[in-house]
């Protein structure tokens, strides 16, 4: 009997009888990267170490064929492959990718007109003497064919962005547009009136896109041609050629009058950036550079109205935020000639720079325009309707629409300029009468709604009963 505390032995000799094992053999195979699914950072990394250790093992093998060999042996479509092994090559380095996927909301799917033409269904209810509710302009939208189709979670979106407020008044509930927008419309309408008497010549300026793939959407097909075979026996064709995609961007800018486009006024350039909005193409700079071009052209003594697009509205003096340090806060002030002569919190600051900001808060296009006796009206935010350029415009892309055959972009500039010059002095004309009253229909809207929603005697020949709800809420 063994009495130690040590433990027995548990070296055995190896038997002969113990097989062989391949590990090859019994290995899982490799698990190949879900379709779709994000290549992280260190995915990246293995497949640079695969190309460097595969390189080095064997030169003289053909790129594609590494490409695949590394394909086969990271589980990683060979296409991204090939783009890894590219991006480490023209930057040194593997990213991560961002993860982030941009959806489109529903205020990207709606253009501007059709923002537009919202609205005018919910002022067409205060011209009708009806209270708008959400139920109520779900329902004028949908049954509108030209319009999309809007829930009332989607719609409520949409209206915040086009500055409209759910507003309670005696009980009753109703649709409205917000104070400050109401203000600057009726104020932007005042002052455009007042300078049309004054005699003074009344410009609008406006940017746009058209995109090389640009065609109409609707054309007449023969159904009765099958197949390529079928047109070519019966001397057919199967119809119009159709671009494959949207194609190269052309970013606009021209301004016009009753008059017609100013001569020589047009900026036409291609977009290099591959975004949803236009507006992104252009900045302040650029603009600066043709709005400086295009003053000369202009008629003395003229007004400009424009809309609040950043690139228009560049600070000559940047004037303090909430984002603003403390410390920078009170240098601006000193610059200003205030003197600050006890410690004070950084909201007093900000209270004292809103004192001062109307003789600061200057534009670099205003004061420019200023300077050659012209002046600057700005539109109110989401009131396109209000510049007839936007007529203009759409008579221009037909155009484009109806001609444009080969997609090719220098050919769409040709197609542009062709529609540019369609537009005449007298459609001009009737662009900006069409405006004008526009203008008064808003103007008298704005009364409308504002006696409804304050006169108790009003709502309540309308509603019958003060308890009433208007809400659907």
């Amino acid at each position: 009997m063994n009495t130690s505390n040590e433990l027995p032995s548990t070296n055995h000799p190896t038997t002969s009888a113990e097989p062989n094992v391949d590990f090859k053999k019994i290995s899982s195979p490799i698990k190949k990267n879900e379709k779709g699914r994000f290549v992280g950072k260190r995915q990246k990394l293995m497949i640079v170490n695969l190309y460097k250790a595969k390189k080095q093992q064997q030169p003289g093998m053909k790129h594609k064929e590494l490409m695949a060999s590394i394909s086969a042996d990271s589980g990683i479509g060979m296409r991204k492959v090939i783009q890894t092994i590219s991006e480490y090559k023209n930057t040194g380095e593997c990213k991560s990718p961002n993860k982030t996927k941009i959806r489109p909301t529903i205020i990207d799917k709606i253009d501007d007109f059709n923002k537009n033409a919202i609205r005018q269904k919910i002022h067409g209810f205060w011209f009708r003497n009806e209270i708008p509710t959400t139920k109520k302009i779900v329902q004028a939208i949908n049954d509108d064919p030209d319009l999309p189709n809007l829930p009332s979670t989607s719609l409520w979106r949409v209206l915040k962005e086009l500055n409209f407020e759910f507003t309670k008044r005696n009980r009753n509930s109703a649709l409205t547009e917000r104070a400050d927008l109401v203000v600057w419309r009726q104020k932007y309408i005042e002052d455009i009136r007042r300078y049309r008497d004054e005699g003074r010549t009344i410009y609008f300026l406006d940017e746009t896109w058209v995109n090389a793939g640009e065609c109409s959407s609707k054309v007449w097909i023969d159904t009765s041609v099958k197949s390529h075979t079928d047109a070519f026996l019966k001397g057919l064709t199967t119809g119009p050629k159709n671009p494959s995609g949207k194609g190269k961007r052309l970013i606009v800018v021209h301004i016009g009058s009753a008059d017609g486009f100013v001569e020589g006024g047009l900026l036409c350039f291609e977009s290099k950036k591959n975004t949803a909005d236009y507006h992104d193409e252009m900045n302040g700079d650029t603009f600066y550079e043709w709005f400086c071009g295009v003053l000369p052209r202009l008629k003395d003594n003229c007004v400009i109205v424009m809309d609040n697009a950043s690139y228009h509205s560049v600070k000559k003096d940047p004037v303090p935020t909430t984002t603003w340090k403390k410390e920078d806060i009170q240098n601006w002030l000193k610059s200003k000639g205030v003197v600050l002569d006890k410690p004070m919190i950084k909201f007093r600051l900000l209270d004292m720079v809103n004192e001062i900001r109307p003789r600061h808060d200057k534009y670099v296009i205003d004061e420019e325009t200023l300077k050659v006796n012209k002046l600057v009206l700005r539109l109110p935010p989401y009131h396109c309707e209000l510049n007839p350029i936007e007529l203009a415009w759409s008579v221009v892309k037909n155009h484009v629409k109806q001609n444009n055959t080969s997609f090719k972009l220098n050919d769409v500039r040709t197609l542009l300029n062709e529609g540019v010059q369609k537009v005449t002095s007298k459609m001009w004309a009737n662009f900006v009468s069409h405006t004008i009253k526009e203008e008064d229909k808003f103007y008298d809207i704005d009364i409308i709604s504002d006696r409804m929603m304050n006169d108790e005697d009003h709502i309540m020949t309308i509603t019958g009963d003060t308890s009433s709800d208007f809400s659907d809420e």
